[in-house]
């Protein structure tokens, strides 16, 4: 299994449970998103997945690792280089270049050495615009990342993960800032890369009619438990009425949701005029 959580808790310092007994099994290669309202945990749960937390209670196993928590540093960081979080806010210096953002992703393959002569002289710059170009940003290679707006520097985040190429790949609402055009391609783009690749694909997602469309599996959260882990088809606007009962939610779908699409491609383009 790519991911194993059982009845795991997670307790923020002033005592405040953020996960109370979750238990979820993702197995490799699967697409699952996470939905629910604010507060509800989700981000919580992306982080115990990717290793930046231990969880008060419960165990957590990733990428066949059992117990990562024991691990040496070294096989630890090594578990660590197969994981790709996308964050909604993405974490990138702001005086960084797009290229150096963007090749960071495969920071956790290479020695403290290694690391500092490929960031201070970046390579393969061809590999890079490669994955701008899936987001078309490819323009933006060379531009410095505080000059970007939110939106090209989600994209950003993004590519860094897919020229990564984990195989665990967590995105944390990694399309929050795009529109509608943008973010609808931002998610067809991660799909096509976990089908390509046989990655894990773990998103939780504000939008709901895009978690329909793009998952086949859904896992409503709320208060930090699990209220429904069902197939897309299953999931109805009764049970997303109920999870977001008492917050203003206006993605929630029609009575007929969307099907997710039988099969995902980068040779899907959408125009350029719409990615500005």
């Amino acid at each position: 299994m790519a991911l194993v959580l059982q009845d795991a808790v997670l307790r923020h310092a002033d005592g405040r449970a953020a996960l109370r007994g979750v238990s979820l099994a993702v197995a490799q290669g699967e697409r699952l998103a996470v939905i629910g309202p604010s507060g509800a945990g989700k981000t919580s749960l992306l982080r115990l997945a990717g290793l930046s937390v231990r969880p008060t209670a419960g165990a957590v196993q990733v990428l066949d690792a059992p117990a990562p928590w024991v691990l040496a540093a070294p096989a630890l960081r090594t578990l660590r280089a197969r994981i790709g979080f996308v964050h909604q806010a993405p974490p990138i210096p702001p005086r960084l270049r797009v290229l150096t953002a963007v090749r960071a992703g495969r920071l956790g393959r290479w020695s403290a050495l290694q690391a500092l002569g490929r960031l201070v002289v970046p390579g393969d710059a061809a590999g890079v615009q490669a994955a701008l170009a899936r987001l078309d940003i490819a323009d933006r290679l060379y531009d410095r990342c505080d000059r970007l707006s939110g939106g090209q520097l989600q994209r950003v985040g993004i590519a860094r993960v897919l020229y990564q190429s984990p195989d665990l790949l967590l995105a944390d609402e990694p399309v929050s800032a795009l529109d509608p055009a943008l973010a609808d391609a931002a998610l067809r783009t991660l799909v096509a890369q976990s089908e390509t690749t046989g990655a894990t694909l773990v998103a939780s997602l504000h939008a709901v009619d895009l978690a329909l469309r793009w998952f086949g599996r859904i896992v409503g959260l709320r208060d930090g438990a699990v209220v429904f882990d069902l197939p897309a088809a299953q999931v109805t606007p009764a049970l997303l009425q109920a999870l977001y009962a008492g917050e203003a939610h206006g993605g929630i779908p029609p009575a007929e949701p969307p099907a997710p699409p039988a099969a995902v491609t980068d040779s899907t383009v959408v125009p350029a005029a719409m990615c500005r």
